[in-house]
């Protein structure tokens, strides 16, 4: 029997709905959870609304593929993902150390999915039916469809086309993509003929010809659009071509003008075809108003932690157009800001508030930024040739629709539905466009935060934001002003969660070290410290493995050695006794013993305090007691102006 309102994940009930085979079969490394944030949810729900039978193959056994036999051969294809994360990014920590937890998981278990399983997945796919088409996406697959660096490994790998040996890759967030492959192959069609289709890479025969296809430009000429990558071997060689090749990759993203891509990998070559163009208000409408039970399925024994801290928040929006270096958001959801319309977000809260088990909390209305909602080029004809990375770098385009009017009144709507009794934005803000708006502020501060409010500094010293494509921390001092201005106004105590980064391309002992007076003088104690992490195809990444910024080709100087990202780290929780000694030989090494002792603008003290005793590296003795630093308490000490949650200590999902 299949759960009310559920697709099949087990042999069982696929065989419960009559159905003679499954026409997908979606193989996940994530839990299936009936939620439109997790994409196996979603993406199945969408074929599910075009009529076709899809089953969930979620966390199956790797080890062999009895899982993929058991389940039944797909009539259409499999479609396979890592899951919602990037697995190497959900494994293991900036130091790679394997993480206690996976968040995608029942109970948080560890190991229920291999490393990279997109490729492992795939091969699996082949074993259990060789003639059934094999299509890849999700994150992992979406950040890896050229050749890339990889941290963990510390080479760089080629597209995972090559070493997935999949028939097609589908990049982006991938609705379209997979309901014209499912059709496509319904209708008779081979898995070949879907390569004319955006969003997706194809490797082509050795002997093969590279297609005529315009991407819906009846004006443009076969072929005219297409750019060449340095080849794998060359990037693998030579960091310049690296670089090189990372500065065109990002400076095709637009879909209205962006070119198709090849990179020849060995004596084959690799297509990556424009991105799919961003979905209109309507089809984001009909995605998100699918009949989503909001639920894990019954079969789990145990909670699974991204589902418990996602239930109950409603996504308005989709797309990125900050281009910070350090974040993958773009490169998979794209930069054009993609909204759903008011009523169809309503629709979804009214749903939420009579389920009886909803307690009235919405826990976040919002997307990568939530006051981006409805924000987008004044000028269409323009953004459709524009290739700026950034609309708010160095500084805010002149032409981009900054107008915080309809977030606004989605707030103030949301609020009002019977049953609701908070509605907070946990998803983050972006300053630089929330701090003209008083009125945004005032309701914000006055109905939206639950105490604390996240926002993203990310560092102080202009060279490294320069890096980051961030601004500048005036910035965040103005809006830090406005912000307690307006909570005081509202009467209420609230804090803000400023994220800063650590070991970050361009930020050395100097850098962090001026960070850290920056915090002592603000009073602000972060508990959390986001280590940079370079994940696949980011501008920061190719800076980390390569020491140029693609952008401009001038060196980057960046901290490789994990001794040196401890120091980092260490630097910015300068505060924390188990960091003394490292902080202590740090401020030496860099002549900054002013900033030791007991002058108001000193970081540590002269002497030790007694729970850094037996901290000293390669020390051994008494006095390794645990810091009154409690992780999950907030900040200790006076006027603490920001605390957050101790989960997770990465910000990984960026």
């Amino acid at each position: 029997m299949v759960p009310s309102g559920f697709l099949p994940i087990t042999p069982a009930e696929v065989q419960a709905l009559g159905w003679q085979q499954p026409d997908i079969v979606f193989v996940s490394g994530d839990a299936y959870v009936d939620h439109p944030s997790f994409a196996n949810a979603l993406l199945g729900r969408v074929l599910e609304s075009h009529g076709f039978k899809v089953a969930i193959l979620s966390q199956p056994d790797w080890k062999s593929a009895d899982a993929w036999r058991a389940m039944g051969k797909p009539r259409l294809f499999y479609a396979v993902s890592a899951g919602n994360m990037d697995s190497m990014v959900n494994h293991y920590t900036a130091n790679r150390k394997r993480r206690g937890q996976d968040a995608y998981s029942p109970g948080g278990q560890i190991e229920l999915r291999p490393d990279r399983p997109t490729g492992v997945y795939a091969q699996r796919c082949r074993e259990a039916y060789s003639d059934v088409p094999v299509v890849i996406g999700g994150v992992e697959a979406s950040l890896r469809r050229i050749a890339h660096y990889d941290y963990w490994s510390d080479t760089v790998k080629p597209s995972m086309m090559v070493t997935s040996k999949a028939d097609l890759l589908g990049y982006g967030m991938g609705e379209e993509q997979i309901v014209a492959i499912a059709k496509r192959l319904d209708a008779g069609e081979t898995i070949r003929d879907c390569r004319d289709l955006r969003g997706v890479a194809y490797l082509l025969g050795k002997k093969d010809e590279l297609p005529e296809h315009t991407f819906d430009r009846p004006l443009a000429e076969p072929n005219a659009t297409t750019r060449a990558l340095p080849s794998f071997e060359e990037a693998k060689a030579d960091k310049h071509a690296f670089a090189h090749m990372t500065r065109i990759l990002h400076h095709e993203t637009n879909p209205q003008a962006a070119a198709r891509l090849t990179q020849k990998h060995g004596g084959r070559t690799l297509v990556v075809n424009p991105p799919a163009l961003a979905l209109s208000e309507p089809d984001l409408d009909r995605v998100y108003d699918l009949p989503f039970t909001r639920r894990s399925h019954p079969s789990y024994h145990g909670p699974i932690p991204a589902d418990t801290m996602i239930r109950d928040s409603v996504t308005i929006m989709r797309g990125c157009f900050g281009g910070c270096t350090f974040c993958s958001i773009t490169m998979h959801q794209g930069n054009a800001i993609q909204s759903r319309s008011e009523a169809s977000v309503l629709k979804e809260v009214r749903r939420m508030a009579a389920d009886p088990e909803f307690k009235g909390t919405i826990s976040d209305l919002g997307g990568p930024s939530a006051n981006m909602y409805r924000m987008r080029c004044t000028k269409p004809e323009v953004e459709a040739t524009c290739r700026r990375a950034s609309c708010v770098h160095p500084v805010v385009c002149k032409l981009l629709d900054t107008s915080h009017t309809s977030t606004k009144r989605l707030m103030k709507k949301t609020r009002e539905i019977k049953g609701i009794k908070h509605v907070h934005i946990a998803s983050g803000i972006r300053m630089d466009l929330a701090r003209f708006d008083d009125e945004y502020l005032r309701d914000l501060t006055k109905h939206h935060v639950g105490g604390h409010l996240k926002v993203a500094p990310e560092h102080t010293s202009p060279s490294v934001l320069g890096h980051m494509k961030k601004p500048t921390t005036d910035t965040f001092t103005h809006f830090a002003e406005r912000f307690h201005a307006a909570s005081a106004r509202a009467g209420k105590e609230q804090y803000l969660v400023p994220y800063y980064i650590s070991s970050h391309p361009g930020s050395g002992v100097e850098e962090m070290i001026e960070l850290a007076e920056y915090l002592k003088a603000s009073g602000y104690k972060p508990l959390q410290v986001q280590d940079f992490i370079p994940a696949p195809m980011d501008i920061a990444t190719c800076m980390y493995h390569t020491g140029l910024d693609p952008m401009t080709m001038k060196p980057v100087e960046t901290v490789k050695k994990l001794s040196d990202r401890k120091v980092q780290r260490a630097l910015m929780q300068f505060f924390a006794p188990e960091n003394y000694f490292t902080v202590h030989k740090a401020l030496t090494q860099a002549g900054r013993k002013d900033l030791i002792g007991g002058g108001p603008q000193c970081l540590i003290p002269s002497g030790p305090p007694r729970e850094a005793q037996g901290k000293q590296p390669g020390g051994k003795g008494k006095g390794n007691k645990k810091s009154t630093f409690k992780k999950g308490k907030g900040y200790q000490g006076k006027n603490p102006r920001t605390r957050g949650p101790a989960f997770p200590n990465d910000r990984s999902e960026e």
